[in-house]
This record gives C-alpha cells, sequence and structure tokens, in this order.
C-alpha cells in the first residue's frame, strides 16, 4: 500500500448525488472489485492499481473550516469516492475532525462507509440535528463478501454497527450496491436496524474477471438484477422498511 500525504485545494466539491462531497482520501484500503471509483485514476496520475494506493488530505479540516464559512449550507456525502473510515482514519482523524465542524455549523449530512469504526465518533453524530449513516452491503454470504470486498471488515460487524446507531437514534440506512449473490439474505439481517434502503446494480465493468472466475457470470445479466431488485424489494417492504430499486 503506497501511502502519500497530500494537501488538498479545496474539500468541499459539487455532487450529483447530494449538495456536496466531502473525500478526505484519495483511494481506498478496502480494495473492492466493483468499485465505482477507480475512474479517478484518470485524474489522480497513480500508475498504481486501485485499491494499492491512498493519498491523505492532511489539510482536509483546515480547508472545511474555511469552506463552510464561505459556501451556502448543504448536505454533505461524506464520501463520495473513498470509505471515509478506511484503516488509515483511525491514525489521521481527518474525517473525525471534518464531521465535528460540519456538526458544529449546523451543516446537514450523509456519511457512508463500510467500516464500523463510525462507531468511534457516534457522540458527535448525537449531537447533530441532521445526520444519517449508511452502510454499503452487498451481499449476506462471507465467502462471496471476501472475493468482492478483500479489505472490507465483515459483514456481521457492519450489520452490528448499523444496529448500535439505530439504537441510538441516529438515521440509518443499506446500500446494497452492486447486487452480488445470496444478497437476499440481508432482508433478515437487517430488519430492525434501519430506516431504508437503496439497491443499485453500479458499474460491473471493473468485477467482470472475479464473476468469470468463480462461475458467477449469470449473475451480470440483466435477468438477475430484475429479479433479485424485485425480490429485495418485496421483502424489505413486508418488514415495513421503505426501499428504492435505483435502475
Amino acid at each position: 500500500m503506497n501511502i502519500r500525504e497530500i494537501r488538498a485545494k479545496s474539500i468541499l466539491s459539487k455532487s450529483q448525488v447530494s449538495d456536496y462531497a466531502l473525500n478526505p482520501y484519495v483511494g481506498c484500503q478496502h480494495d473492492c472489485v466493483y468499485c465505482y471509483a477507480k475512474f479517478m485514476k484518470r485524474f489522480t496520475g497513480h500508475r498504481e492499481r486501485w485499491g494499492a494506493f491512498v493519498d491523505v488530505k492532511i489539510n482536509a479540516p483546515e480547508l472545511l473550516a474555511e469552506e463552510v464559512k464561505k459556501k451556502r449550507s448543504g448536505k454533505v456525502w461524506i464520501s463520495g469516492v473513498c470509505d471515509p473510515y478506511q484503516p488509515l482514519e483511525n491514525r489521521y482523524k481527518l474525517t473525525k475532525r471534518c464531521l465535528e465542524i460540519l456538526v458544529e455549523n449546523n451543516w446537514p449530512l450523509t456519511v457512508q462507509t463500510k467500516s464500523p469504526l463510525v462507531l468511534r465518533d457516534i457522540e458527535i453524530l448525537k449531537r447533530s440535528t441532521d445526520a444519517e449513516v449508511g452502510f454499503t452491503i452487498t451481499t449476506a454470504d462471507e465467502k462471496i463478501k471476501k472475493i468482492f470486498e478483500p479489505g472490507a471488515p465483515p459483514i456481521n460487524k457492519r450489520i452490528e454497527a448499523l444496529a448500535i446507531l439505530h439504537s441510538e437514534g441516529i438515521k440509518t440506512f443499506a446500500m446494497i450496491a452492486p447486487i452480488l449473490p445470496s444478497a437476499e439474505g440481508l432482508v433478515s439481517e437487517l430488519n430492525g436496524k434501519v430506516d431504508s434502503v437503496l439497491i443499485d446494480r453500479l458499474n460491473y465493468h471493473y468485477a467482470d474477471w472475479a464473476y468469470k472466475k468463480y462461475g458467477m457470470k449469470s449473475a451480470m445479466e440483466n435477468s438477475f438484477f430484475l429479479h433479485k431488485g424485485e425480490e429485495l424489494r418485496t421483502g424489505f417492504e413486508k418488514e415495513g422498511i421503505p426501499c428504492q430499486v435505483l435502475f
């Protein structure tokens, strides 16, 4: 893993998902084979493969403290093209410091992660008047998770973290994206732990080799997505959990 400390010129960027996106890091240690953020290499100049490098924006909190004074308040998505709680966050605490600034200034925010490290900052999140935390969980099968998300935390740890956040009154959601085989098992696992669920297929171009290698080529076909998407939506809605299919 090539770790490099850098100084960014800005930290709040325009987002198609929210008002702003905030990415304290460039790159991600989770090394998910399907990651849509691999397109970032076109702009970063890295020769390493995606998942083998992380740039640490060491001045992210300082930039944010200035930008919240100058920009119109809006919802901030943390993060768009990295996991804000990847292992390096344990050392640098950039996400934590940025959360504190947003909460102190009453900015709404959405955290999206795969890591239970977010629980470290639960007291900060509880001080917010408009915060939500989502976990990306793509399958209920740990063996499949290890193929497609080799560096990400175990599924059960993510679900446990959702349960804790939910019990503390923090709005929670699950992002099942991309849908992987055995995702249907998440209906019962997430019941009582999330306020809503989002489902998507995302970009499977980067994961083509993995599907073929492990004999799951049929899980790349439109029929798989359509069937699983409807099965999941129906299952969650039977449990009283709002579910949106994004394709």
